[in-house]
C-alpha cells in the first residue's frame, strides 16, 4: 500500500521506523516546518522525522497548515492509501481525513479511552496509573473518538515521576505494535470501550 506518515518528534520514529521495515511504501513524510534553534535561535533546525525521512530517502511535505486549499490538493495528489499519524502537531481537517482510501489513523500513546488528547503520558504519570499503552486507532472529527484497531500494554516503570522510562518504554512498545499491525495489515473489530474516555489536555504555565 501507498503510504503518507505524518510525525514530527523522536517520539514519532519508532512507527515510521516500522512501517519502513514493512512490505508497504512510504512515499512522503509529513512534518513541522524547520525551526530556530541554537543559543541565539538564528539557525532553523528540522525536525527528527525529516532528519530520518530524508536520511532513508523518504519526500518530505513541511507545510506551516493544512487548512488551505492548495495543500489539501497536493496531499489528495499523492493517491495514498492509508495516512498514519504520530505525534504531528496539527489538526488534520476533513479533507485531509478523507483523502487517503482508507482514511487516517493515529499512534496514541496512552490506554484508549483513557487519556485522550495532547498529553497522555505525563497525564498517566501524575495519575499515578500502574500501566499504559499505545493504541493505533482509525482517526475520526472528534479528538480520538475513532476505534481502536491494535493495542499494545506495558507497566509503567517505578518510580512514575521518572518521564524518561515511560517514554524509553513508550517508544518500544509503539515499535513493536506497529511492525506487527503493520505487516498484517488488517482492520480489526472495533474493541469494547473498557472505560469512560479522560482527557490529557496541555498543562499551562
Amino acid at each position: 500500500m501507498r503510504i503518507v506518515f505524518m510525525g514530527t518528534p523522536a517520539f514519532a520514529l519508532p512507527a515510521l521506523d516500522a512501517l519502513r521495515a514493512s512490505p508497504h511504501a512510504v512515499t512522503a513524510a509529513y512534518t513541522q516546518p524547520p525551526r530556530p534553534a541554537g543559543r541565539r535561535g538564528l539557525q532553523l533546525t528540522p525536525s527528527p522525522v525529516q532528519r530520518f525521512a530524508e536520511t532513508h530517502g523518504i519526500a518530505v511535505r513541511t507545510p506551516v497548515s493544512l487548512k488551505d486549499d492548495a495543500t489539501q490538493k497536493e496531499f489528495a495528489a499523492l493517491g495514498a492509501d492509508i495516512a498514519v499519524v504520530a505525534a504531528y502537531g496539527l489538526l488534520l481537517p476533513r479533507p485531509i481525513l478523507d483523502a487517503p482510501r482508507l482514511g487516517c489513523i493515529n499512534v496514541h500513546p496512552s490506554e484508549l479511552p483513557r487519556w485522550r488528547g495532547a498529553a497522555p503520558i505525563a497525564r498517566a504519570l501524575m495519575a499515578g496509573d500502574a500501566a499504559t499503552a499505545c493504541c493505533i486507532m482509525r482517526m475520526e472529527a472528534g479528538l480520538d473518538t475513532g476505534p481502536v484497531l491494535a493495542r499494545e500494554p506495558f507497566a509503567i516503570p517505578p518510580p512514575t515521576w521518572m518521564r524518561a522510562g515511560c517514554t524509553t518504554r513508550w517508544r518500544s512498545s509503539a515499535q513493536s505494535c506497529c511492525f506487527r499491525y503493520w505487516k498484517s495489515w488488517r482492520t480489526a473489530p472495533r474493541m469494547k470501550r473498557r472505560r469512560r474516555p479522560t482527557a490529557s489536555p496541555m498543562r499551562r504555565s
